[in-house]
């Protein structure tokens, strides 16, 4: 295994991929300092680390910086290789396929939601609402098709994919909450809805993933603000 050097992740509390970035240290169970960046007044570390988009998260290994959420788990499953569980499919075709599902979340889950929120009228809430339950709908399939009847994606233990969508559920949940919409619908979804009840019993989740409660204060926050 690899020497873990010096680890440091620059997060924000309620930022889904600064969680996925720490479900992957803890699923590999390395040691790291979390930094917890204010967004509104980012810190030189963070504006020097990541010039390029001032974002979290960003995980620095023995002062070089790896910045975007995707980028650092792989960094992370292939730098520390021999520990634990790989994070990614060792199959060629299957890593493909998660890496294409990982793409479609990253692009389509987080604005599909986020939209939610941004809905200036009660008809183009319903439709990003419309729009959150369809992409969800095709992780669905995803779920159905890569976990071949085994409880995660990943098949009996959570991998790759089981982090890159569960990052998104306390969100999910949050607006849900905030909204008065069934995003997780067990009605619609109920592969998906099994999984996200079961995921959120994962040790790695456990650990890491605030309660969808600190959405709801960090929105009413930025309101009152």
């Amino acid at each position: 295994m690899a020497d873990e050097g010096h680890v440091k992740l620059l997060g924000a509390a309620v930022s889904p991929f600064a969680v996925l970035a720490r479900m992957a240290l803890e699923l590999k169970g390395v040691s790291y300092e979390y930094i917890d960046e204010d967004m509104g007044n980012k810190s030189e570390l963070l504006v020097r680390s990541n010039p390029v988009h001032q974002k979290v998260p960003v995980l620095i290994h023995d002062g070089k910086p790896i910045c975007e959420s995707l980028a650092i788990v792989e960094f992370v499953d292939e730098l520390w290789d021999t520990a634990g569980r790989s994070i990614l499919p060792t199959e060629p075709y299957h890593r493909a396929v998660a890496r294409f599902w990982a793409a479609y979340t990253d692009d389509k889950l987080f604005p599909a939601y986020f939209g939610i929120h941004r809905a200036a009228t009660e008809e183009e809430r319903a439709e990003k609402t419309n729009e959150t339950i369809g992409v969800i709908r095709q992780l669905e399939v995803a779920l159905a098709e890569c976990s071949n009847g085994k409880p995660f994606f990943a098949g009996n233990s959570v991998g790759y994919l089981d982090i890159v969508v569960g990052c998104h559920l306390f969100w999910l949940e949050a607006f849900s909450r905030m909204f008065g919409v069934a995003l997780l619908d067990a009605a619609k979804t109920p592969l998906f809805a099994a999984w996200a009840g079961r995921f959120k019993e994962v040790e790695a989740a456990k650990e890491v993933v605030p309660d969808a409660d600190k959405v709801v204060e960090y929105f009413k926050n930025k309101r009152q603000g």
